[in-house]
């Protein structure tokens, strides 16, 4: 009799790692048996799942609404037997956190090294991407987003906020001179952040007050410290978040400008995905890490505060 259980075990495996070889590999079962659950499983319910190619596997429709449910029912079921084993009783298991690249670098990572330390049953895995991670995909536990969070089924707490700063070194400033208002970014050179598509376009204000001025790029780059190295060498005026200049702004290399214009507020969240029963890992760790990022995320405003 087929084992449904395994047989959606193995379809998923198939799904997530390309071909029946490679799932044949991560469940450690032989080719043909994970071929046979398969088609038992396509038998059963009468209904084409997967087509299969030499290269590749490609899920029909029916396939894809079935790999769905049985994603859901295969968590809830690895919920049941975490509860069972004491998962819940005390925090222990794989955590599996994501944040933006820098941000992460500078404020995620020395927080989730904290709550290792803290926490020694639990292990930790750090995904920092400037693209957006799919929770589920990736079975991502937490997540550290930066900006307003479109309408969805994923829980979010916001532990604080960041801002846009213009800034340029004081000897570019020197040399230049200070913009008086953003239309006069027009005689300036400036510095474009490419990520993920290059920024030529500096939006300031809101509202009624907002205005969208074109950049003339000196130099375009898609990482945040290497803008803020440019900027700092005199290369022109860049503009970034808050979190990523904050540093050589309380070192003096470089000056916040524009300030009235750059007055929006970007809202700084933790989200994660709802679960009917939440494990202590991310109960732990949402308690660990809010309390410590809103402090961080405080520092960092109280520094152009200071500026």
């Amino acid at each position: 009799m087929m084992d449904r259980f395994e047989a959606m075990r193995t379809l998923v495996a198939a799904v997530d790692s390309g071909s029946l070889s490679a799932a044949s590999r991560s469940l450690a079962v032989p080719l043909p048996t994970i071929s046979r659950r398969i088609s038992d499983l396509e038998t059963h319910l009468g209904s084409r799942l997967m087509v299969r190619t030499s290269r590749r596997l490609t899920l029909t429709e029916a396939g894809e609404a079935f790999t769905a449910v049985a994603r859901r029912l295969l968590d809830d079921l690895a919920d049941a037997e975490r509860a069972a084993s004491g998962e819940y009783r005390e925090p222990r298991g794989e955590l599996v956190v994501t944040a933006p690249i820098m941000f992460g670098k500078l404020h995620v990572a020395p927080i989730v090294h904290a709550f290792l330390a803290a926490y020694p049953l639990v292990s930790a895995r750090l995904i920092l991407s400037d693209q957006v991670v799919d929770l589920i995909e990736a079975r991502v536990d937490v997540a550290i987003r930066i900006g307003s969070l479109p309408d969805s089924r994923l829980i979010g707490r916001q532990v604080g906020h960041v801002r846009w700063i213009a800034c340029a070194s004081p000897d570019y400033l020197a040399r230049h001179g200070t913009p008086a208002d953003p239309d006069a970014l027009s005689d300036h050179d400036c510095i474009a952040f490419e990520v993920p598509q290059a920024h030529r376009n500096w939006t300031f204000g809101s509202g009624a007050s907002e205005r969208t001025v074109p950049i003339r790029p000196r130099f375009s780059v898609n990482t945040a410290d290497t803008v803020v190295e440019a900027a700092a060498a005199g290369l022109g005026i860049a503009r970034l978040m808050s979190y990523q200049t904050a540093a050589a702004i309380a070192d003096g290399r470089l000056v916040p400008i524009l300030r009235r214009w750059d007055d929006r507020p970007t809202p700084v969240n933790l989200i994660h995905p709802p679960q009917p029963v939440q494990p202590l890992k991310r109960r732990a760790f949402l308690d660990f890490i809010a309390p410590r990022l809103s402090l961080a995320l405080a520092q960092i405003e109280g520094t152009f505060d200071k500026a």
